[in-house]
């Protein structure tokens, strides 16, 4: 097989971009020691949902929403495991946050509230949404706003700055935020939510037969980086995930029918 091309971009913010790129030279490396040709460096295309579904992609990371809905072409490698709090190894879940002089303490009290979504086709910003709400009973059209900021750290700076009252953060973009975002510091943790599995990922439907090689230099990959590296990514391990484990994710968007979506 000839890898074409690779992509990491869900965390590759600018402070962790280094980073991202270390993280797969150690990849590229195992890749290579399992006899997988690896590319040199990673591609960062502007459109994603070509990327993800391109016969070329050796590795990438997609979300989960956009993995059970549109990409059901792709194999699923696994994901890695950023040792969240009250999420199992390779799990994650979204942390809810609104400002920090917000005396709102439950999901409950947020009805007419303006809320932003990163994207329509987040799990852990939009999709996350639909099942808490759901699972409360707080059906029909809840948010008086929906601000579609256009990614995690802008709805943070949205809730920060009172544009809107709240939103659901993906809780490794909430860590990293609280590194490298200062409007971090205006906003706290509501409450999380239910996790779901990690960000996906996934190759090039065909490469099923690589899958098993991939999910061996990714372990290795994260097992021979320094523990200082990791730490910028928040990654401490590789968990070996199988499309099956996503369908928790199709099953709460088809169980929210009566929650519109937001965005």
């Amino acid at each position: 097989m000839t890898a074409a091309f690779s992509m990491l971009p869900m965390y590759d913010w600018p402070e962790t971009r280094t980073a991202v790129d270390r993280l797969w030279e150690a990849i590229g490396d195992a890749l290579r020691s399992q006899g997988i040709e690896a590319p040199s460096e990673l591609r960062r295309p502007d459109d994603l949902y070509t990327a993800w579904a391109d016969d070329g992609l050796l590795l990438g990371q997609t979300c989960g929403l956009p993995l059970v809905r549109t990409l059901t072409g792709v194999e699923v490698v696994g994901a890695f495991d950023h040792r969240l709090p009250a999420s199992p190894p390779g799990w994650y879940h979204s942390t809810i946050i609104v400002a920090t002089d917000n005396d709102i303490t439950a999901i409950d009290e947020l009805r007419n509230a303006r809320v932003a979504v990163n994207s329509a086709d987040s799990q852990s910003g939009h999709a996350i949404w639909r099942h808490e709400l759901s699972r409360r009973g707080l059906t029909g059209s809840f948010f008086s706003e929906v601000v579609v900021s256009g990614s995690h750290r802008k709805s943070i700076e949205a809730v920060a700055s009172g544009r809107v009252d709240v939103a659901a953060i993906d809780a490794v973009s909430m860590q990293l935020a609280e590194r490298f975002e200062p409007a971090a510091s205006g906003v706290r943790t509501l409450t999380r939510s239910e996790p779901t599995p990690g960000l996906p990922l996934i190759t090039a439907g065909v490469n099923t037969d690589c899958v098993p090689r991939l999910r061996h230099a990714l372990h290795a990959a994260v097992e021979s980086m320094p523990a200082a590296e990791r730490h910028v990514l928040g990654i401490h391990a590789f968990v070996s995930l199988d499309r099956a484990d996503y369908d928790l994710i199709a099953e709460r968007w088809r169980d929210a029918d009566m929650v519109p979506s937001l965005a």
